[in-house]
């Protein structure tokens, strides 16, 4: 309610009044979520940036994903909560997709510097050539689906969490689980038996 509340205030500023200040009080009162979202992805779905090189550690994501923010929400006008989160979520995918990309591109400059063949655990990435076709696949399920699955399977809401943000019933959200479930498991259907999308994401 208190989000709603910010979002409503920043959607009432008329053309020539500065949006920062009503930015920067709506992520303050939405810190303390997104530092959970932030801390769930990052040690879900990217653990290989939580270690050296990189270190990654939420508070420095946290700070990352309001910098992007602060600079989204000068032109995109979430009209509610599931909006806003769902905002939120791309340019946490994007902050640590970027910094994936990046650490591919220092290894491989180390390693035609070094002519050295590195190991996989100090050269790869969290993005395999796996994972990445495992998120375009989740990018492509039906829009309610994919959100759900991202809430949920991805961020690691409850099912009660995930319904809140998303206006629906409980019920609703298990059945959108289910369908995005079978999706992937039809799409993915190749990769071994023993290897879930949760367990790889």
């Amino acid at each position: 309610m208190a989000i709603q509340g910010y979002l409503d205030e920043l959607a009432g500023l008329r053309g020539d009044s500065p949006a920062e200040p009503a930015i920067r009080t709506l992520l303050a009162c939405a810190a303390g979520r997104l530092h959970q979202l932030c801390e769930s992805l990052l040690y879900r779905s990217y653990p290989r940036l939580t270690r050296a090189p990189l270190n990654l550690q939420s508070d420095e994501m946290l700070s990352a994903v309001v910098e992007r923010l602060m600079k989204a929400l000068q032109a995109a006008r979430p009209g509610n909560v599931r909006q806003f989160f769902k905002i939120a979520n791309q340019h946490m995918r994007w902050e640590l997709n970027d910094l994936a990309r990046r650490l591919d591109e220092q290894s491989r400059i180390v390693n035609i510097g070094s002519k050295e063949i590195a190991s996989p655990e100090l050269s790869a990435s969290q993005l395999s050539p796996m994972a990445r076709r495992m998120f375009e696949v989740i990018d492509e399920l039906p829009e309610d689906e994919r959100e759900t699955f991202e809430l949920v399977r991805i961020q690691g809401m409850t099912h009660r969490e995930a319904a809140e943000i998303l206006d629906v019933a409980e019920r609703t959200v298990e059945r959108r689980l289910s369908r995005g479930l079978v999706i992937l498991k039809q799409k993915l259907g190749d990769l071994r038996p023993t290897e879930s999308p949760q367990a790889q994401l």
